[in-house]
């Protein structure tokens, strides 16, 4: 019997950081990403080095095809058996538990004043951040529903790592803002629906990070952290996410579904 997680984004950033910590707490992971699995053979490797099983599940979270691709493979991965791509199977005997964390996600390509945004920039990021997020997340919620009626001692959960974004304004990138938001409200919802099923949903929300997201735009956030952003004075790190994810993952909340975890080293806090 295994626990599986599937890491969306897992192999850099914030995500691989998440992967690492599941890794420790000997979680075997499946991580998605968009690039050909040559290209992602040194952070599966690492992870590997961890004493966990390991797969790779290529596919666009934002595209209906790379969603049925990424489930097909984490299915497979679990040792399911996938009758049709949208079928609903559930889980082998062979996984007690299954997470799923939703941290893939895209910036727009060029930051816009809010009234130059155009609607080919929204449509990307809203199709990935929110829309392809919420479809990936009803499919595989589908299949936890599914194994939890075969066996109730399965365990399911999910993850959705969101931003300051959700509440904090950047008139630059309102189509992130708005993805982020409606991925906030997303994890209520799927939180109040599953709550009935045994599922817990949670929420992280990340402040300023420093991923190959943030790389163009370090100086600025240098200035603006040496200048009292923050209330710890640092940037956060992948690793402050995944020990977040981690303590979820172990159950340690067993009693706060549909919560918002800050990690955000005190961004949000009101201040005078």
């Amino acid at each position: 019997m295994s626990k599986v997680a599937l890491v969306t984004g897992g192999s850099r950033g914030i995500g691989f950081g998440i992967a690492e910590k599941l890794a420790a707490e000997k979680w075997d992971l499946v991580i998605n990403g968009v690039r050909e699995e040559s290209a992602v053979t040194e952070p599966l490797a690492k992870l590997r080095a961890m004493g966990v099983k390991v797969g790779y599940a290529r596919g666009d979270v934002g595209s209906a095809e790379g969603r049925a691709a990424i489930r097909q493979a984490t299915l497979s991965f679990c040792g399911s058996e996938l009758a049709r791509d949208d079928s609903t199977s559930g889980f082998s005997s062979q996984v007690s538990g299954f997470l799923l964390v939703n941290n893939a996600g895209v910036a727009p390509k060029v930051r816009a004043d809010l009234l130059e945004t155009t609607e080919e920039s929204y449509d990307y990021v809203v199709g990935t951040n929110l829309r392809g997020v919420f479809f990936l997340t009803q499919a595989f919620a589908r299949d936890m529903v599914a194994a939890k009626k075969a066996d109730p001692a399965f365990s399911g959960a999910i993850i959705n790592i969101t931003s300051i974004s959700a509440t904090v304004v950047s008139i630059n990138r309102g189509e992130y803002c708005i993805a982020k938001s409606g991925l906030s409200m997303m994890s209520q919802l799927f939180a109040t629906r599953l709550g009935p099923d045994g599922i817990p949903v949670y929420e992280v929300r990340p402040g300023v990070i420093k991923t190959d997201m943030t790389a163009g735009v370090t100086e600025k956030y240098d200035k603006l952290i040496a200048g009292g952003l923050n209330v710890q004075p640092r940037w956060g790190f992948p690793d402050d996410i995944g020990r977040a994810v981690a303590a979820l993952a172990r159950g340690d909340f067993p009693f706060s579904t549909g919560q918002v975890v800050m990690v955000d080293g005190g961004l949000t806090v009101p201040r005078l």
